[in-house]
């Protein structure tokens, strides 16, 4: 699976806004300056990021954008999701029971990736921005990943590097 550009970004762009957020608004550009994105598509991102209510728009001067929610309340698979950006992990449609095979059959494989591509969507939707910006998720997959090579080691099967 690959996050797209857009998906980075808006996540990027939404950790910005709640590691400087205060009670007034932030500037879109100086979230575009500090991260490195252009603006024009930061408005656009945004521009989805309001209407899935994850953000509120304050015009004028000193404007710019407020989180909706709380950043404890706000997760990032519901970012992802905004954008327009499905966690999707195989070639066939979501939802549709035909798969991608040139038979419309499914792979051989298809569930094995589904289910990756499920366990992405909880996990992502189990990290808020607070997680984020506390840099809570640390070390999450690192800890699982060692008990991993531990089993490995003691049952004697080489484990990935």
């Amino acid at each position: 699976m690959k996050l797209s550009t857009k998906g980075r970004y808006a996540v990027m762009a939404m950790v910005d806004l709640a590691a400087n957020a205060s009670a007034k608004p932030v500037a879109l550009a100086d979230v575009a300056d500090r991260q490195d994105i252009s603006l024009s598509y930061l408005e656009q991102l945004f521009g989805k990021l309001r209407k899935a209510g994850l953000v509120k728009s304050v015009r004028g001067p000193g404007g710019g954008y407020l989180l909706a929610h709380g950043p404890t309340d706000t997760r990032v698979a519901d970012i992802i999701m905004a954008v327009d950006e499905p966690i999707q992990t195989t070639r066939c449609t979501p939802g549709s029971p035909q798969g991608c095979q040139a038979d419309r059959a499914r792979c051989l494989t298809h569930d094995l990736w589904e289910e990756l591509g499920n366990q992405i969507y909880l996990y992502l939707s189990s990290v808020s921005l607070e997680d984020v910006v506390e840099k809570k998720v640390l070390g999450t997959s690192g800890r699982l990943y060692q008990q991993e090579q531990d089993r490995h080691a003691a049952t004697g099967i080489a484990a990935a590097q």
